[in-house]
């Protein structure tokens, strides 16, 4: 594992082992928070060895012992993105957060394009049609804005100021919609259920007005899809198909609502008593065993990337004292920054001290 370790081999091994699914009247109990706890540490733990280049530990002990199979693990994973009710004041944040990821999770998807079952396919090609809904999102670029006349892009769970060095570079969350986009475009069983009609075909053809040079040299697969678009001008559109697809039924939801039947009055009963009323002793051991959990020097190695001073962009190692909301290279660029800054110091270091 990488030089700084947050679980042994051994305790790894015994976390995966322990892993287990609760009965919904359990989900908030001190078991399920147990479990919460021992996921986040196996997941930080997975990208301190991603970063070191350590290999895939964890994923393989979940695959030895059974804990997962193929990529069924994203289940627990996002059931821990959701817990955290306490930061409902950062819930517009979290969203567009959670959002981004999941556009990552649907590009990794999009790499098994040609193994995902019928239905799945037809879903993403015809129920959502998601190559449209992805020009969408480049059209729109959600994840760029302009502050001030500066451009601004959301990476790493905030918005941070683009040096101009830099703006012609590739961010990743467009990174991650060409290269789903090339992945559903030019997979042969992908290509074969999609139909392209010509609101479809309008739609791709907006691409090519996105696809520069500068671009294709950051991603050289794109070509590719140059290629496909210069064929596409010159297709005729199909009409729509009208196939009958049989689909999976939600057997998940389905095997809940069975199971809970005629209890949900008694679950919520349960759970207000033994959930959602903790004593103070319990609410401070809840506070110990987080801070144990997410350790600051762990935090600060798992990190996407380092903090950017708010005046120059540049890599930044000092925080301001008062408000702990930004980040500064030097004394220098915080003095410069000061004008704009100070206002909203003063006043969210008045709303901390209000808390």
């Amino acid at each position: 594992m990488g030089d700084l370790e947050l679980l042994l081999p051994g305790e790894a091994a015994v976390l995966v082992r322990g892993l287990r699914s609760f009965p919904l009247r359990e989900i908030g109990s001190g078991g399920w928070n147990q479990q919460h706890e021992n996921l986040e540490k196996l997941n930080m733990q997975a990208i301190l060895d991603a970063t070191a280049s350590q290999g895939e530990p964890i994923q393989e002990l979940l695959v030895t012992h059974g804990k997962v199979h193929h990529e069924a693990s994203i289940i627990n994973l996002l059931e821990t993105v959701f817990f955290h009710k306490e930061l409902q004041k950062q819930a517009e944040l979290m969203e567009f957060e959670i959002a981004s990821k999941a556009l990552s999770v649907l590009r990794y998807i999009t790499d098994c394009v040609d193994s995902l079952s019928l239905s799945t396919l037809n879903r993403m090609l015809s129920t959502h049609n998601l190559p449209c809904l992805l020009v969408e999102l480049l059209e729109h670029n959600p994840w760029s804005r302009r502050e001030e006349g500066k451009l601004q892009q959301f990476e790493g769970g905030r918005w941070q100021t683009v040096a101009p060095s830099e703006q012609q570079k590739l961010s990743k969350l467009d990174g991650q919609v060409w290269i789903a986009l090339y992945n559903l475009l030019l997979s042969h069983e992908a290509r074969a259920r999609y139909c392209l009609t010509s609101f479809a075909k309008g739609q791709l053809l907006k691409l090519q007005a996105f696809l520069t040079d500068t671009l294709v040299d950051q991603l050289p697969n794109l070509a590719g899809l140059q290629g496909f678009l210069a064929h596409l001008a010159l297709t005729e559109t199909q009409p729509p198909k009208k196939d009958l697809v049989l689909e999976q039924i939600p057997e998940i939801w389905e095997r809940l609502e069975r199971e809970n039947r005629g209890k949900w009055q008694a679950i919520a009963k349960y759970q207000l008593r033994h959930v959602f009323s903790p004593s103070e002793q319990d609410l401070r051991l809840q506070a110990r065993r987080w801070a144990e959990t997410y350790r600051l020097d762990v935090l600060e190695a798992i990190a996407p990337e380092r903090p950017r001073c708010a005046y120059c962009s540049a890599e930044a190692s000092k925080r301001c004292s008062r408000c702990q909301n930004e980040w500064y290279c030097c004394r220098e660029c915080q003095v410069k920054h000061w004008e704009k800054h100070g206002k909203a110091c003063v006043l969210a270091a008045q709303g901390d001290r209000a808390k």
